[in-house]
């Protein structure tokens, strides 16, 4: 089921995949997160490509799934920013909360969307805990050369406003402002799950053990010989299902569902 959900004012497009049935009394929700589209592989709307994933993960577990599309992705209204990602999960954390009725939101993010899923964790209430596959520790990278980064976005799509944007500084701090590894140790005791490719070129699995380490308990685990698109292994879906049952089995051992009717930033 395609949704349109608003962030920051702009029309954005989810994909929702609800299971037959749902557990009474308790619906648990998952934003499914893309990462930043490849120009060589040439999927600006990468965000189709999780749809089986998702549909995958609300039948085995019984959750409702949202797969997102970013802003300047696909269909989804906007430009890229990485302030602006980080308000679309967000954003769609609520939605699944105010619309959907669910109890429980938690978030699965690959490559730049698992580091923004971490600093969405670290602001909003509404999100329980986050499976981040492959994540960036950092962006200091683009911050090194923002302008490589800008003419990048152009290439591949996700700024298609050639007057995008219109504060350059604005748009380049956003990059320094995303601490991932302080976002994950605000985390505090939310769960955080963190996959990795032993043979990953894009972003180094160190990057997954300082996160790790930031975080004090997070789940950590190396796929050997894997490398950076780790949503096409199926050893990827299996411990990222296995680690969302699990938590929610611990949330009701413990008595405590991670239910935030009242969440927001």
């Amino acid at each position: 089921m395609i949704l349109r959900f608003e962030s920051d004012g702009l029309e954005l497009i989810g994909r929702l995949s609800k299971p037959e049935k749902i557990a009474k009394g308790h619906e648990t929700g998952l934003i499914l997160c893309h990462g930043f589209p490849s120009l060589s592989s040439g999927d600006h709307d990468i965000a189709k490509s999780y749809y089986d994933l998702a549909d995958l993960i609300s039948e085995q577990l019984g959750w409702t799934v949202f797969a997102i599309t970013f802003r300047g992705c696909g269909s989804s209204q906007g430009n890229f920013s990485l302030q602006g990602w980080l308000n679309d999960i967000i954003s769609a954390a609520n939605y699944l909360v105010q619309e959907q009725n669910i109890d429980s939101v938690y978030a699965a993010g690959f490559g730049t969307g698992g580091a923004m899923a971490i600093n969405a964790a670290s602001k909003c209430k509404t999100l329980a805990g986050v499976a981040a596959v492959s994540p960036p520790s950092d962006f200091n990278d683009w911050i090194a050369e923002p302008e490589d980064l800008l003419n990048y976005a152009r290439k591949v799509g996700v700024i298609s406003d050639p007057k995008f944007p219109t504060d350059l500084e604005g748009w380049t701090n956003e990059l320094s402002l995303m601490q991932t590894i302080e976002a994950a140790e605000a985390m505090g005791e939310k769960p955080l799950l963190l996959v990795h490719g032993s043979d990953d070129r894009v972003v180094p699995s160190f990057d997954a053990r300082v996160l790790a380490d930031a975080h004090g308990s997070a789940d950590l685990r190396i796929i050997d010989g894997a490398t950076h698109r780790l949503r096409f292994d199926p050893r990827t879906t299996a411990v990222l299902i296995g680690w969302l049952d699990r938590i929610k089995r611990v949330a009701y051992q413990k008595n405590e569902p991670h239910s935030y009717i009242n969440g927001g930033q």
